[in-house]
């Protein structure tokens, strides 16, 4: 056996029925190409035809315009219909293998309890509920659903969830707990502190007192710190908790996790170390990272570059031995995966997410504006359609969901106030992964540290 079939029977499987699609796409669009090209030909044959013959020879030509035509949509219609499953089942194999990797994670996890917030967010309690009930379904996760029970209710009547959430309830698999009305987004966060019953408040109380390890909110962000604060408490040596987001990157399989991106408007240099070694135990343990490089989001590579901020914090993640320090990280570089964590202040952090949030959206509409139009356009957006939407799932800050409330004695998952169903969903798998991974036992290592006792 030659040298060149023993490499062929070893190729992976996924890779072969790539390359096998390729081949057949190439063949069909070949077949509607030829098709195309006839119908002009047929079309030029007629118009000549029409000028010197009469009556029944024009109607003969106009006959095989509209059979070439025919093999035109025939053949468009074939590309389509046929060729769509074989399209992306094996290009979505080779993509999506973080997320099969996930589900096998989650159907062999215990059931945890998680306490939600339901009066948090621009439009809750239904998109809230709705996405906790799906996330039961998928996910092994129990729901302590906090807020007004009357409001609940209703809200599920109007979305027709009432049978479902009272089947949950008697599966004990979801129960509600009732509470006063949430803190508003345009609250000061020190709210929290004359109003116990607050939604946020009750929900923090339930990890508190071991009757949920996780709770996700997607009401008032500060409001939820200070809480997280107050009722569970800082890590020791921690001055000041961080809000971690994951962004996408060139690699799927790959985020970055950035952080601060809100809690912390001005920083000090040793809050940015804090959040370095916050952001290295969370790859670790959640992202499967083994060995996580760490950035220091600036205005330039040299260490020479950036504010005061920046040059005394790269003095501090310089001289940290506990992690892997790879530099100072540009805005073009977030999104390289040249980095596993990227430190910032959280007004920088949180422009930089609001930003991404926008770029989906935008990219996506340029890209159908730039389709190109008729029918060979229309065959070339049906092949084109799974990966748009595949590009589009990437960049949704939805599919997302939340970010963790890192420095603080619990996990605790914050989604954005605009947060549906969806959201939701996304945001309690964060939930669970990160208890699931035991990320408290790590962070609570880290008062051993010298640096943070000195």
């Amino acid at each position: 056996m030659g040298k060149e079939s023993v490499q062929k029977i070893n190729k992976p499987r996924a890779i072969r029925r790539l390359v096998i699609w390729y081949k057949r796409n190439s063949a069909v669009t070949s077949i509607v190409d030829t098709a195309a090209s006839s119908a002009v030909t047929a079309s030029n044959v007629a118009s000549n035809m029409a000028g010197n013959v009469a009556g029944n020879v024009v109607s003969s030509a106009e006959s095989v315009v509209n059979t070439a035509s025919s093999v035109v949509s025939s053949a468009s219609s074939i590309a389509k219909n046929t060729l769509q499953p074989l399209v992306f089942d094996p290009l979505k194999r080779l993509q999506n293998n973080d997320n099969v990797l996930d589900r096998v994670e989650d159907s062999q996890s215990k059931r945890i309890w998680i306490a939600v917030d339901g009066m948090g967010g621009d439009y809750a309690p239904g998109p809230i509920l709705e996405g906790c009930l799906e996330a039961i379904s998928r996910f092994p996760i129990n729901i302590k659903f906090v807020g007004k029970i009357k409001k609940i209710r209703n809200a599920a009547e109007k979305k027709g969830l009432i049978e479902l959430l009272e089947k949950e309830i008697d599966n004990n698999r979801l129960e509600l707990i009732d509470s006063g009305e949430p803190i508003g987004m345009n609250e000061e966060a020190t709210a929290v502190r004359k109003r116990k019953n607050a939604s946020i408040n009750v929900a923090m109380d339930l990890v508190r007192n071991n009757k949920a390890e996780a709770v996700y909110s997607a009401g008032n962000s500060g409001a939820m710190m200070a809480s997280a604060i107050f009722r569970i408490g800082r890590l020791k040596g921690i001055d000041r908790p961080a809000i971690g987001a994951l962004f996408p990157t060139r690699d799927q399989t790959r985020p970055v996790l950035v952080l601060d991106v809100g809690a912390n408007t001005d920083c000090k240099p040793s809050y940015l170390h804090q959040f370095a070694l916050l952001g290295n135990i969370y790859a670790k343990d959640v992202l499967q990272v083994k060995k996580p490089r760490i950035g220091l989001l600036n205005i330039g590579e040299e260490e020479c570059k950036g504010n005061d901020l920046s040059l005394k914090t790269f003095e501090l993640l310089s001289s940290e031995k506990s992690f892997d320090f790879g530099g100072n990280c540009e805005g073009r570089d977030v999104l390289s995966g040249s980095f596993d964590v990227v430190v910032c202040d959280g007004f920088t952090g949180n422009i930089l997410l609001k930003f991404l949030e926008s770029v989906g959206g935008v990219l996506l509409d340029i890209l159908r504006s730039e389709l190109p139009r008729g029918r060979r356009g229309k065959v070339g957006s049906a092949f084109l359609k799974s990966n748009l939407l595949r590009i589009k799932k990437r960049l949704d800050h939805a599919e997302h969901g939340g970010a963790l409330l890192l420095g603080v004695n619990g996990i605790c998952v914050i989604g954005h106030g605009s947060s549906k169903s969806l959201s939701v969903v996304s945001a309690l798998r964060l939930a669970h992964s990160a208890v699931n991974h035991g990320v408290m036992d790590n962070l609570n290592q880290l008062q051993k540290l010298q640096v943070l006792n000195s």
